[in-house]
């Protein structure tokens, strides 16, 4: 099983060059590589180039969303992979999820790998590993990190919209891939997964055995003058809740994983949050300011 990795990038050679040299290197299978160049990556285009792979690029940075849309309309094979330009995949990322859609026998899922980083991103749940193996490419040890990776016990986890991201190609084209309205890209990984929840996709698995080092760099989101996160703002216009109520109440984001969701339950914490979205979603109404 082969997949098609698709990574868009802006002037960020060092960590490019590093998360593609780590495909390469720790890989069980040939995958495709499609990097979507943002602007002037001369240094970028010149190692594709030598690597001999495929990329497409645009004069100026396009986003996040376009650029994928891009890089996957070119993809051969069935299964899209979306990365960041900053990570590093570690050894088993890819047989680890092809275990996964080799048991689930279907195509109506969305798998992530699981992130180690140098910090806590989220002041709720833990939903990755706290390893440091340097928290910029210039301190990071890829020794240690390839001689520890695989001691920490992790679960899979209900609720993932995050990269990288595995979905077959026929319901990428169902859904229409990002929403372009969000670039440069804040807010739409649960946008794609609110399309998918509507087609019907119920599965939404981080992979704890498929692993990922992740230094949390912003690459494609660079040169946009963005007040806090207009994408949320886009979202709840577009859906009527909140993202937070979308991850919390329909996706359970953070649970350990014990199956295909389920219609959420309308609780307390249901109402209480979607009452949060329609005070949210007025106050929109009546101020230009970002939620």
């Amino acid at each position: 099983m082969h997949f098609s990795i698709i990574i868009p990038t802006l002037n960020n050679f060092r960590y490019l060059e590093v998360c593609i040299n780590s495909i390469l290197k720790n890989s069980s299978f040939n995958h495709e590589m499609i990097i979507h160049l943002n602007g002037n990556c001369d240094q970028s285009e010149k190692f594709l180039k030598e690597k001999k792979i495929k990329y497409t690029k645009s004069k100026n940075n396009i986003g996040l969303c376009s650029a994928v849309n891009l890089g996957a309309k070119d993809s051969k094979y069935d299964y899209i992979l979306y990365s960041h330009d900053d990570m590093y995949f570690l050894p088993g990322w890819d047989t680890n999820l092809i275990d996964e859609v080799n048991t689930i026998g279907h195509n109506n899922f969305y798998f992530s790998s699981t992130h180690i980083s140098s910090h806590i991103s989220n002041k709720g749940k833990i939903e990755h590993i706290v390893f440091d193996a340097g928290h910029n490419i210039e301190t990071f040890n890829e020794n240690k990190l390839l001689k520890n990776f695989n001691k920490f016990k992790f679960n899979d986890l209900q609720g993932s919209h995050w990269a990288p991201h595995l979905i077959h190609k026929s319901l990428w084209n169902k859904v229409g891939g990002f929403s372009e309205e969000f670039n440069p890209g804040f807010a739409s990984d649960p946008d794609l997964n609110m399309k998918l929840w509507s087609a019907g996709v119920r599965i939404f698995k981080n992979v704890s055995r498929s692993r990922v080092y992740h230094f949390g760099s912003i690459t494609t989101r660079k040169g946009h003058k963005i007040k806090r996160n207009p994408g949320k703002k886009i979202f709840l216009s577009k859906w009527g809740i909140s993202v937070e109520m979308f991850t919390r109440c329909y996706l359970n984001r953070g649970d350990i994983y014990s199956g295909p969701l389920n219609e959420p339950i309308k609780n307390f914490n249901y109402y209480k949050e979607y009452i949060k979205s329609q005070f949210k979603k007025n106050i929109n109404k009546f101020t230009r300011n970002d939620l």
